[in-house]
């Protein structure tokens, strides 16, 4: 073994503990950016195999009802290589031995065909048989994530009220399909309160007078085609019969959820990494720039011994891969472990048939680069001033410092005791060293902020849409436009205190080359059960406003307040209507437009008629309520606020939960790693005047608060400047998540911030404590041994 190599055997031996440090922070950052990119790869290679396994369709459409001879004619649309039709229809179920409202969507199964679209993989059971004429039991394949969190197994009887009937499902099995991959609603995971139900087409078509009849469309589009041009003829032909506006698969629900994730996973993924490898690059900096300054002769030596630049330069860099390679295998043992923990987090919101955490090999070839790349840039010039260092100027000791009056006492600041001048003093003296130390802090304060913030904005979320704007306790729907009889037969259910009526109309706005599809959302003109809130929790009050549009979607339509808008209803009779805009409101969900639902009615022209209602219910009352809806033809289905809170808490609390622990536990890695390094180095370097100081009488704790006092400093000075960076990055990164549907909220509680500086004080104490030992134990007679 060469002699430069034993020197470096030694050396990591004598500072295992800063290596360590600085390979754990190295780590971190690998081990995020493969935990994230991995799962993401892992999510998009699962969904791109499930989309080519079930040949999921490019576009998709819905009608009120057409013939099945309509098919033929929708199948030479220029650009259409293949066209399926099929039944849905969605329905209440009750599940034995539970009282809450669970929907479902009944879809029925396409004929069967090696060139069938989105195919339903059936995953246990076997496919539903045909039901006999007569028969009340219904034969169907159960979602797969539906059945699990229900405990469903085949044989299980669930009741369904189909076109105001009640019957029985009778499952057959579970299965997964690419069109509900994500199968919640309205944007939110629900697997309890959401489920999907195949059922054989003649069954459901017999069951909903649709026999010889179609209500869905998808369509996979022909090499080339123009998905605009498909969508548009489409929408055209399927006008007459009902038909909504088609729509492309960027749109489809599924998809829509499945591909924001991916996105927001991929800026995580980014972001959190490069913060970590700047803490490692800047860590690296100043232990080699450090260390060197300590072997000032050992480099002296190895130049009188004829070692060329060259070789001492490449000694010092193969100490920095080390510490690298061990980082680098720490990030990827943390990726694969952390990545297989977040896949299992996604196999519970999006099904397909196999889904495993797979590591591509261009993300290691990726990680390796970004780590080398890294290390290097942030030890090249400590490297490069090591190898110009001259034998004699290395044989020297390096110049003392020049110390003068503080800025504390040039400001006229007096009363400083001579410990906290000393230490005052050596921050001042290296500016650039006690900035860097500043900002490795700040920067592990910042990263404890990010991750819990969003605990802070899902809770602002949740109180934003549960409590302030979704008063009600329970929403029931109507599967037609009905009058006010429907809200007094709901008046006289038990436990019910009030009822307001809500009409939804499916819509296209349209101004000028602009384009949007959405619903006009019509509430009571001052409702108490539904009110309109900003993301400032302000109320919009929606009586004589006129059309009240999210920002988001005036601004994607060019529109502002006082402007008119072309509006094609795209539902009932065909019909054009001109809007004015009355104001806009900043939400964080959705793209949403809003009237009171008098002014809506008058612009439809279709009487005072209503689509759905919120009900306030007396505490205790509400299943008896929710079960007396059962019994009322005009009701299609209901659902309980405090049913999917439960559900959706039970998923999104745990998950956040998740992500907040393992951000908190990498930030403490970056807290131990920046102040220890800095106590470790600090001591190396003061060595000899910690001892003096010992000899001359002062104690300890003394000489020990001289060294530990400073880095008291730079975490006192951190923590502020750490908690705006935290508020800053916030800002950066929400900005980035920011989509069409859905933005989060900056609020950053106190908690946050408190629970962020505890973190950092707890990390820097356990660091100080391991560095007071060593204080202890310096050996006042080498020390003090003095260089020639």
């Amino acid at each position: 073994m060469k002699a430069l190599d034993r020197k470096l055997l030694r050396d990591l031996r004598l500072m295992w503990s800063q290596a360590l440090t600085i390979a754990l922070v190295v780590g971190s950052g690998i081990g995020g950016f493969i935990t994230s990119l991995s799962a993401v790869d892992s999510l998009a290679l699962a969904r791109d195999r499930f989309y080519a396994q079930g040949r999921f369709a490019d576009v998709f459409a819905a009608v009120k009802r057409a013939p099945d001879a309509a098919a033929e004619a929708l199948g030479r649309i220029e650009g259409v290589a293949q066209l399926q039709t099929t039944l849905e229809e969605m329905a209440r179920v009750e599940v034995p031995g539970s009282a809450d409202p669970v929907l479902g969507q009944l879809i029925g199964l396409p004929r069967r065909g090696s060139d069938a679209m989105n195919r339903v993989l059936v995953s246990s059971g076997r496919a539903p048989a045909a039901t006999a004429a007569g028969d009340e039991r219904i034969e169907a394949l159960v979602s797969e994530g539906f059945a699990r969190s229900r405990g469903l197994v085949p044989g299980a009887e669930l009741r369904v009220q189909l076109n105001g009937r009640r019957r029985t499902l009778v499952m057959v099995g579970t299965a997964l399909s690419p069109e509900y991959i994500f199968a919640g609603l309205w944007g939110m995971p629900d697997t309890r309160g959401f489920g999907i139900f195949w059922v054989e087409r003649e069954t459901l078509a017999a069951a909903y007078d649709m026999r010889g009849a179609f209500n869905r469309v998808a369509v996979r589009l022909a090499p080339g085609a123009s998905e605009e041009a498909v969508i548009d003829g489409l929408s055209r032909r399927l006008s007459p019969y009902g038909g909504r506006q088609a729509n492309g698969r960027s749109e489809q629900p599924s998809h829509l959820m499945l591909d924001n994730e991916i996105k927001e996973q991929r800026v995580l993924g980014t972001i959190l990494p490069a913060i970590f490898l700047g803490v490692a690059a800047f860590l690296l900096n100043v232990v080699v720039t450090r260390l060197v300054s300590t072997q000032r002769e050992q480099v002296a030596a190895l130049k009188a011994l004829g070692y060329p630049n060259r070789a001492i330069g490449l000694h010092y860099l193969k100490l920095v891969l080390v510490i690298v390679l061990v980082g680098l295998l720490l990030g990827v043992l943390m990726g694969k472990v952390l990545g297989t923990l977040l896949t299992g987090l996604y196999a519970e919101l999006f099904r397909f048939p196999s889904f495993g955490h797979t590591i591509a090999p261009w993300l290691l070839v990726v990680s390796i680069g970004i780590t080398v790349l890294t290390a290097v840039a942030g030890t090249l010039n400590a490297i490069a001033a090591t190898v110009r260092l001259a034998p004699a100027e290395a044989m020297r000791p390096p110049a003392p410092g020049h110390y003068r009056r503080t800025l504390l006492e040039r400001m006229g600041v007096r009363g400083m005791n001579p410990a906290l001048r000393m230490i005052v003093r050596n921050i001042e003296r290296r500016p650039l060293r006690s900035g860097l130390s500043v900002a490795g802090v700040a920067a592990a304060v910042a990263i404890v902020v990010l991750g819990n913030f969003f605990r802070d904005a899902i809770d602002v979320i949740v109180d934003s849409q549960f409590n302030l704007s979704m008063r009600t306790d329970v929403t029931v729907w109507a599967a037609e436009a009905v009058g006010d009889g429907a809200r007094r037969e709901l008046m006289r259910l038990p436990g019910v205190r009030d009822v307001e009526t809500t009409r939804f109309v499916e819509v296209n706005f349209v101004n000028g080359h602009r384009r949007e599809r959405s619903l006009i959302r019509g509430y009571a003109p001052r409702g108490q059960l539904y009110r309109v809130i900003d993301a400032d929790g302000r109320e919009t009050v929606l009586d004589g406003r006129g059309l009240v549009l999210t920002d988001r979607l005036a601004d994607k339509l060019g529109l502002r307040v006082g402007d008119r808008v072309r509006v094609e209803v795209l539902e009932g009779r065909e019909r054009t209507l001109e809007l004015v805009v009355g104001a806009t409101v900043r939400e964080m969900m959705g793209m949403n437009a809003y009237m009171d639902r008098p002014s809506l009615n008058r612009a439809l022209g279709d009487g005072d008629l209503s689509t759905g209602f919120l009900l306030s219910i007396e505490r205790g009352s509400e299943d008896a309520a929710l079960e007396a809806t059962k019994a009322l033809p005009t009701v299609a289905g209901a659902w309980s606020k405090a049913t999917m809170l439960r559900n959706l808490q039970q998923i999104s609390a745990r998950n956040v939960r998740i992500m907040s622990t393992i951000l908190t536990l990498f930030a403490s890695i970056i807290a131990v790693g920046v102040v220890y390094n800095n106590a470790r180095i600090a001591l190396s370097e003061r060595a000899w005047e910690l001892a003096s100081l010992r000899v001359l009488g002062f104690t300890r704790a003394e000489v020990s608060g001289l060294l530990l006092g400073e880095l008291a400093i730079v975490i006192a000075v951190a923590l502020p400047i750490g908690m705006l960076m935290g508020w800053a990055i916030t800002h950066g990164v929400v900005e980035l998540l920011k989509s069409d549907q859905f933005f989060f909220p900056v609020v950053i509680r106190a908690r946050t911030y408190a629970g962020a500086a505890l973190c950092v004080l707890v990390a820097g104490a356990a660091s100080a404590l391991v560095v007071r030992r060593r204080i202890d134990r310096l050996d006042m007679v080498s020390a003090l041994k003095t260089r020639d």
